[in-house]
């Protein structure tokens, strides 16, 4: 809490110098005082109490103040709201929202923005259920911010991470020669045997960079910085790294064309997409998809098969794929929040909580209840008609998987991971309406997360359950090698409460709220250490990597 208050204030300092010309030469002197008594009292005292610390902040003039409630987490906000009830409530600010007739508290008045920023409408009555302000918003808050940054990240045989510092790091092996671990200088550099990293390591380049989100397929991965530019590595087949060319990189490359990205995502057949600051949605990429089908308009008439690998574009017949990020402008009167990546489709979720589908559609993974492909964005109207609000999905080789916001999971498509499955109908079954996952009973999904024929959930209450039919069973955290045809909660992680997981076909990761990392699956691709032969096998039930920890959430 200190240190992130001493980082707060050396920002407002700087945002203080550059807005000198809005203060009075004693409203400035005022406010380095308060800066500089509460420094030397912080400084000296790293044990003080969060309410001794607010008591300080309030001699700070209001400007400086704000700035620095900006910069605040989720988790440290709540800390000083607890603390001080003039940033809880009943304090007046020099501008209250004119919607409201009360009067707000500053922390209470920095959560509106945040949702304004994001889109997000509040609202001048509380929800039915909630009883004040600042812990519904908070909540809220904390939601959003969790949906917008993934700490971990998991390949077919590798493993990304956000440290607690932003750094990025990777560990595991590059099967395919795809240059994963962003650490090879030379591109083209390959060698006989795969590359191996044993334990998590920084990639060298990527040093200087604050990083938030990480994503991956099995041929390529994407990294969001704090500044909201997008990094790409890997293959670069078909575009899908976004650098105009089909040319792999060894090492992390910006995506100059994307700027004010706030969420990335990853497809396992060669399809990329970002979502930025405004919620316009971009997609790149693999333009076709090698099946045979037929594809319906919004008209309803069924044709031939031609472009329908989910990118949403309008595409004639010689294009082959999208070389660098280009908006889905059938989406232009929608502010997108979260994008989905399945094998030849995508979804994208809108801050009304519509979901939209688009692509490949054969096992009924679109959700219009039937197998027919859709080129272009489609809202789906059976999650419409619920009358509930959607905030996240996730998709998969033919599964899907949406989550409302009261924490109620559906899934949909490919039995393999949409949560119904049974092993007489496991193989060749799919779902093509939409249903909930009945699996959670009363229990609250707060983030879920989709791989090839695998499926991960976590609950409010920081359990983590896992799901599907994986190359390697024990990827799942079961302890054995079985495929598991419904949500099973992972009983090796009962002791701590699970902030974030990704979960693929050859291994699971899950964070935990101390920022501990827990592995499980298959032994050279977890980042436990060794990276030899002595890494060779399966690590059945989750076990943490020493000395990583990665950026996660905590709830308040």
């Amino acid at each position: 809490m200190v240190a992130t208050l001493l980082a707060a204030l050396r920002a407002a300092e700087r945002e203080s110098q550059l807005a000198a010309a809005s203060f009075s030469d004693e409203q400035a002197a005022e406010g380095l005082a308060a800066i500089d008594e509460l420094r030397a009292y912080l400084l000296p005292r790293p044990a003080s109490s969060s309410s001794q610390a607010a008591a300080l902040l309030l001699q700070l003039p209001f400007e400086i103040l704000s700035v620095i409630l900006s910069m605040l987490g989720t988790r440290e906000l709540a800390r000083l709201a607890a603390s001080c009830r003039f940033l809880w409530s009943d304090a007046p600010t020099p501008q209250p929202p004119p919607v409201l007739l009360r009067q707000v508290g500053l922390v209470e008045t920095e959560l509106r923005r945040r949702a304004e920023v994001c889109g997000l409408d509040v609202g001048s009555s509380l929800p039915e259920g909630a009883l004040s302000w600042v812990p519904y918003l908070l909540k809220r808050d904390r939601r959003n911010a969790q949906m917008r940054q993934a700490p971990l990240a998991v390949g077919h045989g590798h493993g990304i991470f956000v440290d607690t510092e932003g750094r990025l790091l990777t560990c595991g092996i590059d099967m395919d020669g795809d240059a994963l671990m962003g650490h090879a200088e030379d591109p083209d550099a390959h060698s006989d045997e795969p590359r191996k990293i044993g334990p998590p390591t920084l990639v060298p380049s990527m040093q200087d960079r604050r990083i938030v989100s990480v994503a991956s397929s099995s041929t390529h991965c994407l990294a969001l910085s704090a500044d909201g530019e997008v990094y790409s590595w890997g293959n670069g087949d078909y575009g899908v790294l976004g650098l105009d060319d089909e040319v792999g990189r060894a090492v992390p490359c910006r995506i100059e064309s994307l700027s004010c990205i706030e969420r990335i995502a990853v497809g396992p057949n060669d399809t990329s997409a970002a979502v930025d600051q405004s919620g316009k949605l971009f997609t790149w990429g693999g333009a076709t998809y090698l099946a045979e089908g037929l594809v319906e308009d919004e008209d309803g008439e069924v044709g031939a098969f031609v472009h329908s690998n989910g990118l949403g574009h309008e595409l004639d017949a010689e294009t082959v794929c999208q070389l660098t990020p280009k908006r889905v402008a059938a989406l232009s009167q929608e502010r997108v929040v979260g994008v989905a990546l399945g094998y030849g489709f995508t979804l994208a979720v809108t801050d009304a909580g519509a979901v939209f589908s688009f692509g490949y559609g054969e096992q009924g993974e679109l959700g219009h209840g039937s197998s027919t492909s859709v080129e272009l964005p489609r809202r789906i109207k059976i999650l419409a008609q619920m009358g509930q609000r959607f905030v996240a999905v996730a998709a998969g080789n033919g599964h899907v998987l949406a989550l409302t916001e009261e924490g109620e999971l559906y899934g949909w498509g490919h039995e393999g991971g949409n949560g119904h499955g049974s092993e007489a109908t496991y193989r060749g079954a799919y779902e093509r309406t939409p249903r909930r996952v009945a699996a959670f009973g009363r229990a609250r999904v707060k983030l879920v997360y989709a791989w090839l024929s695998s499926s991960s959930a976590v609950t409010e209450e920081g359990e983590l359950f896992t799901w599907g039919w994986p190359s390697v069973g024990t990827s799942l955290g079961h302890g054995d090698d079985e495929p598991q045809f419904e949500p099973k909660r992972v009983e090796g992680l009962s002791s701590v409460k699970v902030a974030a997981a990704a979960i693929g076909d050859t291994h699971g990761l899950a964070a935990d709220e101390d920022d501990v990392v827990w592995a499980f699956g298959q032994g050279s691709t977890l980042g436990l250490g060794a990276s030899g032969p002595e890494a060779i096998g399966h690590v059945r039930t989750p076990t943490p990597i020493p000395t990583l920890r990665v950026r996660v959430l905590n709830s308040p």
